[in-house]
């Protein structure tokens, strides 16, 4: 029988918990892994609904990574994902002018970094040649930056920006642009650490970084199924709507104890222990002694994600997504294959729109009816072809806590994934990566605690999970 120095148990059935459970049962641990949800995938899901237009595969949210995201891809092989969460040839990226109805486009080319991106600034039509020079000297002084350096973590990236000549319209028009899609949040309201690490690795580290990619399936079939699927076959006992409570300290391990809701309680005892789990659940968690400055966790905000979804009786978009500047509207994703609606009986000829708006502090609580109110004319604005188009769903999907705030100084709050308990381990895309809160955080923050786990126990470097480069 294994005995409990080479059992593992992991709390959480996110990207973190998943990543880390795959780990070290490829390493040989007996590994259970605890969720309280009946799925695995975190907040990467997907649900089932029931609409006017029949009954539709929704994805919570619009989910996408990039080509520099190596450790988020390397999960996708290893569950066998790849070919359904495809990546672009080359970065393209359609971006409308709502007051001016002018589309232009950021995308690469083939030269080297960052010529590859010279030309389509060059065009760019939101912006001024003044401000298009504006945006080079900036890149070339952010290029210069060292995103690990704990000095930018304090700064805010709005007034760095202010300080290197960046116009109003100029962060609204590029900077926010990308920043808030993947910081979730404003360049006034995130660190310039963070803010460094997003824009040197995606735009400035390869000429393919920042090509982009997104699941063409709904995200569950991925995040669930086909990981559920990895896990089992790796071994690892999958315990859903299984909640974990306290954590004890044994001569030998951990003793968890676990709620089976219906089923009753159980004790789990295991050498490591892996809590991948949102801050304030890790902090519930923790005993004490475990992590100094423990109470840090709580003082990591959280920051929302609202997400719209329309569906109309015709097409109206004709290109895969795009992102909008001089309107509300953000970013915009074709979701009508991946949804399943071709196939329902009312669904022929109708087309799935989901809005997905970042840094939603303002609108994350208002009304269904004031959100349609105050979103279907800006379609109609942004797409000619919605003007007269019969709505025949319109609904909404909330994540409060959907990141960690990127806010100044959260870097000194984020831990690392080795505690002061032996045996015991954080993951979660909050913790202390060096990247934003992304899937690509939390893969490699679950490679992370696996791999200081095996170190523990005294694995050789050779037998260790690879970190992604």
């Amino acid at each position: 029988m294994t005995s409990h120095a080479t059992a593992a148990v992991v709390i959480g059935g996110g990207l973190a918990g998943t990543t880390a459970a795959l780990a070290l049962a490829d390493a040989g641990l007996r590994v259970t892994l605890v969720e309280g949800r009946p799925r695995l995938g975190g907040l990467v899901f997907s649900f089932r609904r029931d609409g006017a237009a029949g009954e539709l595969s929704v994805d919570n949210g619009q989910h996408v990574y990039l080509r520099c995201c190596t450790a988020y891809s390397g999960l996708l092989e290893r569950i066998g994902a790849t070919r359904l969460v495809p990546l672009q040839d080359r970065m393209d990226v359609p971006v409308l002018d709502a007051d001016r109805m002018r589309l232009g486009r950021l995308r690469r080319t083939a030269l080297p970094v960052p010529l590859h991106l010279a030309k389509s600034l060059a065009s760019y039509p939101h912006l001024s040649p003044v401000e298009r020079a504006g945006v080079v000297r900036a890149t070339l002084a952010l290029k210069a930056l060292d995103p690990a350096d704990p000095a930018l973590d304090g700064l805010d990236f709005g007034s760095w920006l202010r300080r290197y000549g960046q116009s109003p319209r100029a962060v609204e028009a590029l900077w926010d642009l990308v920043g808030i899609a993947t910081l979730n949040a404003r360049a006034a309201d995130a660190s310039m650490g963070l803010a460094a690490k997003v824009f040197k690795t995606g735009l400035l580290s390869a000429p393919g970084a920042a090509d982009i990619g997104w699941s063409r399936v709904p995200l569950g079939d991925v995040h669930d199924g086909l990981a559920r699927t990895a896990l089992e076959k790796a071994g690892v006992r999958i315990a859903l709507r299984t909640r974990a409570g306290a954590l004890t300290r044994t001569d030998d391990g951990w003793r968890i104890s676990v709620d089976n809701g219906p089923h009753g309680s159980e004790q789990l005892t295991a050498g490591t222990v892996v809590l991948a789990v949102p801050q304030r659940e890790t902090h519930a968690l923790l005993p004490d002694g475990a992590l100094a400055g423990r109470d840090r966790l709580l003082d990591i905000g959280t920051a929302p994600i609202l997400n719209l979804h329309v569906v109309y009786d015709r097409k109206v978009l004709r290109r895969p997504f795009f992102a909008a500047v001089g309107s509300p509207v953000q970013w915009v994703f074709d979701r009508t294959e991946a949804s399943g609606l071709p196939g329902q009986p009312d669904g022929a000829g109708c087309q799935y729109l989901a809005l997905s708006q970042s840094a939603a502090q303002e609108e994350i609580d208002q009304p269904v009816a004031k959100l349609r109110a105050r979103y279907l004319p800006e379609l109609e604005r942004l797409l000619p072809a919605a003007r007269g188009a019969r709505i025949r769903d319109f609904f909404v999907t909330r994540e409060r806590t959907a990141t960690f705030a990127p806010a100044p100084g959260v870097g000194r709050l984020r831990p690392a994934a080795r505690t002061q308990a032996p045996g015991l381990f954080l993951a979660g895309a909050w913790t202390a990566t060096g990247w934003p809160a992304t899937m690509e955080s939390a893969v490699r923050s679950g490679t992370a605690a696996a791999r200081e786990a095996l170190t523990e126990l005294g694995f050789p470097q050779g037998q260790l999970p690879q970190e992604a480069a």
